[in-house]
């Protein structure tokens, strides 16, 4: 059988610290608040000149430097994202002007929080046609630049950030064993950004309203969003024939901690398998998960045939999950 394996990871956040400390300075919280309620302790913000297609260049680079490419080589650039550069050009084709992959194809997917998984998908029905393909897919966001910094219900969880893995086809068992995607429009009010699109475009009334940083029902997705993590996760097992007891393990979307803890329980996943790294560097969306894979990669923490479970929720609202053998 013929999978799509990842053969290669990077990721890059930027220099600059945002701790709970400064962030008492800035709106009415504290760091006990915070991490009680998110597991939050520090975010990383870029300066102003930055973009996020540049976040994910760097992270690009390092996964085409372990996988001893050029970009030459890539046949497809997918970005998860949910800040891009413009609403057009896509942020793909940014990337894959920076860094030279003259023959790749490039465009994006926004999903939430839940692109990244939405990527992998994706990544893994091109190289079901043609197992030679070589395809880098990322996660990236500058959430600061969306961010109402005065809400404090929100302002206090995201961060920037950038992933990158680079998949091709290999015979065997290792590499991706199925991916599931889901969504509910009904719920988008639970999450969102209501200005800039086509239903309220930029103007003087819509900056004055603030419609242009993300707005949060956050209790009504707490919730939903452990619901759908634990029943995604569920499925994903069930699918391959799994049991929790048989996953290395778990990394899931990192939103919030007591979210990630109450969706395991519910599928009874010890919670020390579940890789946590919010704690430095907040909600990157869809890049939590990319950054997460290759800090637990770069660290010796994967090993050949471990079972890892994926999965992630977000804004549409969408969630999804999947297994994936290293």
């Amino acid at each position: 059988m013929i999978r799509a394996r990842i053969i290669s990871t990077g990721s890059y956040v930027p220099p600059k610290v945002l701790t709970n400390a400064e962030l008492e300075k800035m709106v009415d919280t504290s760091n006990e608040w915070i991490v009680s309620r998110s597991g939050i302790r520090e975010r990383r913000i870029v300066e102003r000149d930055v973009a996020t297609s540049d976040l994910a260049v760097q992270a690009a680079l390092k996964a085409l430097e372990m996988a001893g490419m050029s970009a030459e080589e890539l046949d497809f650039i997918i970005t998860g994202t949910n800040s891009p550069d413009m609403f057009f050009p896509c942020t793909s084709c940014f990337i894959q002007s920076k860094i030279g992959a003259k023959k790749a194809a490039g465009f994006d997917i926004l999903a939430g929080c839940t692109s990244f998984i939405h990527t992998l998908s994706m990544a893994d029905k091109f190289i079901k046609e043609d197992p030679k393909r070589k395809v880098m897919v990322l996660g990236a966001e500058i959430m600061s630049k969306i961010t109402d910094w005065k809400d404090r219900g929100t302002c206090v969880l995201f961060g920037d950030g950038a992933g990158a893995v680079i998949l091709t086809g290999e015979e065997g068992e290792r590499g991706i064993l199925s991916t599931h995607l889901h969504s509910d429009g009904s719920l988008w009010e639970l999450l969102y950004m209501p200005g800039g699109g086509s239903a309220n475009p930029p103007s003087h009334e819509t900056i004055e309203k603030n419609l242009h940083c993300i707005k949060m029902a956050g209790n009504q997705l707490f919730k939903v969003a452990v619901r759908a993590l634990a029943e995604v996760s569920q499925e994903a097992l069930d699918f391959n024939g799994l049991k929790s007891e048989d996953i290395d393990y778990m990394i899931p979307h990192q939103a919030n901690t007591r979210i990630l803890e109450a969706a395991a329980k519910l599928i009874n996943f010890p919670t020390e398998r579940m890789y946590l790294n919010i704690e430095r560097f907040g909600n990157t969306s869809s890049a939590t998960i990319p950054i997460a894979i290759d800090e637990m990669n770069r660290s010796g923490k994967l090993k050949p045939g471990n079972l890892i479970l994926l999965c992630s929720f977000g804004t549409g609202v969408t969630w999804g999950g999947g297994v994936i053998r290293w």
